[in-house]
């Protein structure tokens, strides 16, 4: 059993003989589980204890990089700042970088003004390209840890993923759609921000396979780009509007949904099934007004204390483990919205 403390001060710390503890360090014979336990507990908390010590008067800088729409950095920001207050092991102080449309150069533009001022962690949700795995693999050589939010990117240099698993929603977004239309056959319209987002990716190709399976007469229409921002998305989907045929559902995958719902509507098509993401202000309307039939949520304010988490634990000024990381979908109707 691997420990940084003295045997004399774990057992005080236990309330047991140094004799005792260090047959359980070394793994000698004669010692009860209940004493194991009594011991593993002891130098958990010292570590704890040691975490707050070193944390007294510290003070953390962490910069959030966020390429989104504004309806969901504003959720991000606004639970970041909600969640700070629970830190107690140090003082936090977050920097935000949220910007609609924020193309390769830019964010590797922007990780490397973090790396020279300094920063104690990095947040980014960005687009899995090789420049921007590189500027990651340059804050994780300069000990700047970065976690990343909803979508993943490739490459072993960031710290941690956090936010939902993003093949799982997509195979409920079949169940949901399939389950719905039964042996109906037609299209299904299937949207994205951007093809370089990695968890939308990984959302279509399991929604994609699992819809195959279950529902062939089925065939998918994937329209991608326009960064779920309401002009873009409409252009995009207007463009499309000559290869749509006997559409009977939507998965959006990356929002700009009321821009979709009104651009289909403009064209004589409602869809008999909708399928979107994130209870951001503008979803939560759609739903309640029924404009939508299914959300798929997960929890913001878990991924954004797990971020905090993983920072801390980093730092060594936390034993807190992530709390499941990788979240599952929550299924919303319109009438369970919390």
């Amino acid at each position: 059993m691997t420990h940084r403390f003295p045997i004399k001060e774990i057992a005080r710390q236990a309330g047991l003989g140094t004799a005792t503890v260090d047959r359980v360090l070394n793994g000698r014979a004669h010692v009860s589980p209940q004493t194991k336990m009594r011991v593993t507990a002891a130098m958990d908390e010292l570590k704890a204890q040691e975490a707050q010590l070193a944390a007294r008067g510290r003070r953390l800088f962490f910069d959030f990089v966020i390429e989104a729409p504004s309806r969901f950095s504003r959720e991000v920001k606004a639970t970041a700042e909600a969640i700070l207050p629970q830190i107690g092991t140090a003082v936090c102080r977050p920097r935000f970088l949220l910007q609609d449309i924020m193309e390769e150069d830019e964010v590797v533009a922007a990780l490397m003004r973090i790396m020279k001022r300094g920063s104690h962690g990095v947040c980014l949700k960005a687009r899995d390209t090789a420049k921007i795995r590189e500027a990651v693999k340059m804050l994780a050589n300069a000990r700047i840890p970065v976690v990343t939010l909803v979508t993943d990117i490739g490459g072993p240099d960031r710290l941690a993923y956090v936010g939902l698993d993003n093949a799982g929603a997509g195979r409920t977004a079949a169940y949901l759609i399939s389950l719905t239309l039964g042996e109906a056959q037609g299209m299904v319209l299937a949207t994205r921000s951007h093809e370089r987002f990695l968890g939308e990716e990984e959302r279509e190709s399991a929604f994609v396979e699992a819809l195959a399976s279950e529902r062939p007469g089925l065939n998918v229409l994937a329209v991608q780009g326009g960064g779920g921002v309401d002009f873009e998305t409409s252009k995009l989907l207007t463009e499309s509007m000559g290869d749509i045929r006997n559409l009977r559902a939507v998965y959006s995958m990356g929002g700009g949904n009321r821009s979709i719902i009104r651009t289909l509507e403009d064209n004589g098509i409602r869809p008999e099934v909708y399928v979107a993401h994130d209870l951001d202000r503008e979803n939560r309307e759609l739903i309640l007004n029924r404009r939508l039939d299914f959300i798929l949520h997960h929890d913001l304010q878990l991924d954004i204390r797990n971020a905090f988490n993983a920072f801390l634990g980093y730092h060594r000024l936390s034993n807190e483990l992530l709390e499941t990381p990788i979240s599952t979908a929550q299924v919303l109707t319109p009438e369970n919205v919390p």
